[in-house]
C-alpha cells in the first residue's frame, strides 16, 4: 500500500465523496477522541478528518487539535493536507487566491499545545525553523502548476484564538509584524503535527481582506460563498497533490 495520506478539512472542506470504500471510525486515544473516514484514491490510503465535525458544529478554539493529530499518528499516517480559511492581510493576496504558508506567528492564548507535558513523553523542545513540510509544499505548489492553479509559494499565517474576528488595530499589528494571511486554526495543529514526525502543509484559501482593509464589515456567510465558490479548485489541487505523493 502507498503511503497513507491525511486531509484535514477545514472551513467549507467536507467531501470524502471523493474516495471509495469509504468507512467511517471513531479513535479514542489519551487526549480524547477523533472522527476520521477512511478510504482510498488511486491505490493510495486516504484518511479524512473534518476539524470543526461534519456539521461545522466545534469552533476553532475547541478542536481538539492533539486528539486529532495523534490519531493520524496512530493510523501511520505520513502525509497530512490541511485546508484553512483565511483573510488577507497582504493586498497582493487577494480573496480566491490560495496560499502555502511557510512560517506562523501565534497569537493563540488557551489551547494545549503540545504532546510534551512531561508525561510519559517527556520534554521535548521541537525545531520550528520549518514548521510547514518544504517537500509538501514543493507538491503542492507542482500541482498547482499543472492545473494551472494560481497559488502564493510563501506566506505567513498569523494564528488568532476566536471565534471573534480581530479588529483593525489587531490587523494593523500583525500587517507590521510581517503576517500575510490571518485564521484560527493552524496552531496547534501544525505544532503537534511536527512533534509526531509527520509531514504537514496547509493549503490556505484566501476568503476576504481583513477587518480594516476590507471595506465591508466581516461575516461567517461571505467565507462559506468564497469557499463554495472555489471547492472545486481545491478539491482537484488536493487530489492532484495526493496523485503526485
Amino acid at each position: 500500500m502507498a503511503p497513507k495520506v491525511a486531509v484535514i478539512g477545514g472551513t467549507g472542506v467536507y467531501n470524502p465523496d471523493i474516495l471509495t470504500d469509504v468507512r467511517e471510525e471513531i479513535i479514542n486515544n489519551d487526549y480524547g477522541q477523533a472522527k476520521v473516514a477512511l478510504g482510498t484514491y488511486l491505490g493510495k490510503e486516504i484518511v479524512f478528518l473534518a476539524r470543526h465535525g461534519a456539521t461545522h458544529s466545534v469552533p476553532p478554539h475547541l478542536v481538539n487539535y492533539r486528539a486529532n493529530i495523534w490519531a493520524l499518528k496512530e493510523l501511520e499516517v505520513e502525509y497530512v493536507l490541511a485546508t484553512a480559511a483565511v483573510g488577507s492581510l497582504n493586498e497582493g493576496m487577494a480573496p480566491g487566491s490560495f496560499v502555502l504558508v511557510d512560517q506562523f506567528l501565534d497569537f493563540t492564548k488557551n489551547r494545549p499545545a503540545t504532546f510534551f507535558d512531561g508525561g510519559e513523553l517527556g520534554v521535548t523542545h521541537t525545531d520550528m525553523t520549518h514548521p510547514y513540510s518544504p517537500q509538501l509544499r514543493k507538491i503542492l505548489g507542482q500541482a498547482a502548476e499543472s492545473l494551472d492553479i494560481t497559488v502564493h509559494l510563501s506566506g505567513t499565517y498569523v494564528c488568532t484564538e476566536g471565534p471573534r474576528f480581530e479588529t483593525p488595530a489587531e490587523i494593523r499589528m500583525y500587517k507590521i509584524l510581517g503576517g500575510d494571511v490571518v485564521g484560527m486554526t493552524s496552531v496547534p495543529e501544525v505544532v503537534l503535527a511536527r512533534e509526531a514526525g509527520l509531514s504537514y502543509a496547509t493549503v490556505c484559501m484566501v476568503t476576504n481582506f481583513a477587518a480594516g482593509i476590507s471595506p465591508i464589515e466581516l461575516t461567517h456567510e461571505e467565507v462559506l460563498e468564497v469557499m463554495a465558490k472555489n471547492k472545486e479548485n481545491l478539491t482537484n489541487l488536493l487530489m492532484e497533490t495526493i496523485k503526485m505523493i
